[in-house]
């Protein structure tokens, strides 16, 4: 067998093993990066490393342990079942371990297991029942009287997180069953898994990335990010799926064989994956496993591997179970969809919203049938967690993206070059920055050609600048033939220039016109929110708008100042402010000027009076008697301004349940804490006091 190569240094100062003996040495550094791993892994949903790598690291430790049981040991990763339970959900027991499988690395291995199961059935006829492995969030529901009651992960395999209310979210996860085909139980249990299909992670993925926000690593971390939040909607909104594999009562199979239990699953409206097959001996696993190894790129979800269960559940209850996982199932994991390369170069695009992205440019390697010659590395710190530098040798990876990725560095020479994001941007020379708490450099110029369409497409969305028919297929047209070279030159357009493009009748484009003519009327809020600020949306650009009037007083407003407008931190003022400093934005923003858009409002001020007037509050974990948006408005009708950020001018946090670093930050300032009850006790004060200004 191949081992992956190991992602640990024996050189690094911060493992230092109290054993001289070599044998002991290694088998504690093994635990120590394993135990690293798997807190990386099942609590942070931030894996380091790849999963072969991970999978050759215990492999090895159990090699070691196997020939050296002196050096035994309870806690050790390979006695484990799972990761930890994470803070800030409610931790409930399982009915029964929800154990993890061994794995079996090649057809030998999975020849071994088989030989295995005969030896102990003493040649008793048996058959396996062959399942995809889903690579997703294991997940235990609960069923009383036909109901969903409560919904579990596995955690450490013996207690898991209570994500009930989320898991409601799931479409797959029948709220209720049909009670006459449940009528024999009272209660009982199905085990599955939650899954994010492919089309949906690359969704959300590119959304992540336009946003500037860390990006997912792959579908089984985004379904496990999506799964425990503490936001509900946040969970909905992202087509999760659950897949069932386990029906239960009292914590043991509900019916004689596994296949049956299937088959029940389904009839009371689970959903159950389709490509299952009861196989009656190893060459027909073996040709099943083969066809899935060929097939799992066809799939709209990821897979890594073949589960094979003993059908019988009789049979498995004689076979029994390790301390750590069945002796009547095995994982067969398929071979690694990974080579290695070297990297020749790093090269950064810039994306429509200004995001500057490396991308890196490979030797061409096949990798799972496929010449792969380019890798994302999403930002700089990416670059910086890999230790990446130019003429690396690094291990890459295709888990079914349309861009492969580099997992690790598997060697570095000696002239290899470093790498540093430049401090302007690639395409038009403007300055580049990167925002205090984010993980992108963007590119501020709103006409930078890289990020042109992207502009002119929000500049002319209904809700912003409301231009009736200037939709994507113009947009390409008007920027590809040179005719709009930034926002400001759709108002330098003629009627003949539109008739000339491809299918645009007379009609069309009078129509095209007149739209873009009334947007010298639309207000200057829809302005602001035109120009492309990153983090300044159609509330901030109205928010912005009503406390200093107009563009002019905002483009001369410093970042405190701005702080001052309502909802506007450091991190959006700070936006802002650089928006306004790139000299090509403030061309646009002339530009508009001249073509006679609205550049003045009206300032309306926030209320002077109330029990909270002159108060900035920060609000921070979850409040029990109302949302956040209830609670910002009753602190604005008192006379007091919510920002997102805490900084030296914040006079108090509000601390709901699980309160964050926000409240370290509140403690460094000296800014004043309050509980919600010390909120509600403020706000009821200041409606008694406009209570008594109203009677008077």
């Amino acid at each position: 067998m191949t081992r992956a190569p190991l992602s640990y240094d024996y050189r690094d100062p911060m493992r230092k093993p109290d054993s001289t003996d070599p044998i002991l040495r290694e088998i504690e550094l093994l635990r120590a990066d394993l135990r690293r791993h798997e807190h990386l892994y099942y609590v942070l949903d931030h894996p380091e490393i790849s999963d072969a790598a991970y999978d050759g690291m215990l492999r090895r430790l159990q090699e070691l342990e196997t020939a050296h049981p002196e050096y035994d040991s309870v806690d050790s990763p390979t006695q484990r079942v799972g990761g930890a339970v994470r803070e800030g959900f409610v931790k409930v027991r399982h009915s029964s371990p929800m154990l993890s499988l061994d794995n079996a690395l090649n057809e030998q291995e999975l020849a071994e297991f088989d030989g295995r199961v005969r030896e102990l059935l003493a040649g008793e006829p048996y058959s396996y029942v062959a399942e995809l492995k889903l690579d997703g969030l294991s997940l235990a529901a609960q069923y009383a009287d036909g109901r969903l009651k409560l919904a579990v992960t596995r955690g450490d395999g013996l207690e898991g997180e209570d994500v009930t209310a989320n898991a409601r979210t799931i479409r797959t996860l029948p709220l209720q069953v049909d009670p006459a085909l449940a009528s024999a139980w009272p209660a009982f249990e199905v085990r599955g898994e939650v899954l994010m299909p492919r089309p949906e992670f690359e969704r959300l993925n590119a959304q992540r990335a336009a946003e500037g926000l860390p990006l997912y690593a792959n579908p089984r971390n985004s379904a496990a990010g999506s799964l425990r939040v503490l936001d509900t909607a946040l969970t909905a909104s992202r087509k999760l799926e659950f897949q069932a594999y386990f029906l239960l009562v009292n914590g043991q199979p509900a019916l004689p064989t596994h296949w049956e239990n299937l088959e029940r699953l389904r009839a009371l409206g689970f959903k159950v994956n389709p490509n299952v097959k009861r196989v009656a001996g190893l060459d027909e696993l073996l040709a099943w496993c083969r066809m899935w190894g060929e097939r799992r790129e066809t799939l709209p979800y990821e897979i890594d591997g073949v589960v094979a269960k003993v059908d019988s559940i009789e049979q498995q209850r004689r076979l029994g179970w390790t301390a750590r996982s069945p002796r009547w199932a095995i994982a067969f994991k398929f071979t690694a969809r990974q080579a290695q390369t070297v990297l020749e170069n790093i090269e950064v695009q810039v994306g429509r919203t200004g995001v500057l992205t490396p991308v890196a440019r490979l030797r061409p390697v096949v990798v799972s049938g496929v010449t792969v010659s380019n890798a994302t590395l999403h930002n700089e710190d990416e670059i910086a967690r890999l230790d990446l530098a130019i003429g690396d040798t690094v291990v890459v990876e295709r888990s079914g993206d349309v861009i492969p990725k580099i997992v690790e560095v598997c060697h570095r020479p000696a002239d290899r070059k470093a790498f540093r994001m430049p401090d302007t941007c690639p395409v038009c020379g403007s300055t580049v920055v990167r925002a205090e708490g984010e993980v992108a450099r963007r590119c501020l110029n709103s006409s930078c050609p890289a990020r042109l369409k992207e502009s002119l497409s929000h500049f002319a969305a209904r809700s912003v600048m409301d231009i009736d028919g200037l939709g994507d297929a113009l947009v390409d047209q008007l920027v590809d033939t040179g005719l709009v070279k930034s926002i400001a030159d759709l108002y330098q357009l003629r009627l003949e220039q539109l008739l000339n493009l491809e299918r645009m009748g007379e009609k069309s484009a009078s129509k095209i016109m007149a739209s873009i003519d009334a947007t010298r009327q639309r207000p200057v809020e829809r302005l602001i929110a035109g120009l492309g600020i990153p983090f300044v949306g159609q509330r901030t650009a109205q928010i912005l708008g009503r406390t200093f009037g107009g563009i002019d007083a905002i483009m001369q407003a410093g970042e405190e100042t701005l702080q001052s407008a309502e909802e506007v931190g450091p991190k959006v003022a700070q936006s802002i402010r650089g928006f306004f400093l790139e000299p090509h934005n403030r061309e646009l923003v002339e530009k508009l000027r001249a073509a006679g858009l609205q550049f003045q409002g009206e300032v309306r001020a926030a209320p002077a009076g109330g029990g909270l007037a002159g108060l900035i509050f920060v609000l921070t974990g979850t409040l029990a008697s109302m949302s956040r948006e209830q609670a910002k408005a009753h602190i604005a009708a008192a006379g007091g301004k919510v920002t997102g950020s805490v900084s030296k001018r914040t006079s108090v946090v509000v601390a709901g349940a699980d309160a964050g670093s926000k409240l370290d930050k509140a403690r460094a300032f000296g800014s004043e804490i309050w509980t919600e009850a010390q909120l509600l006790a403020r706000l009821g004060g200041a409606r008694d006091e406009r209570s008594g200004e109203e009677a008077e």
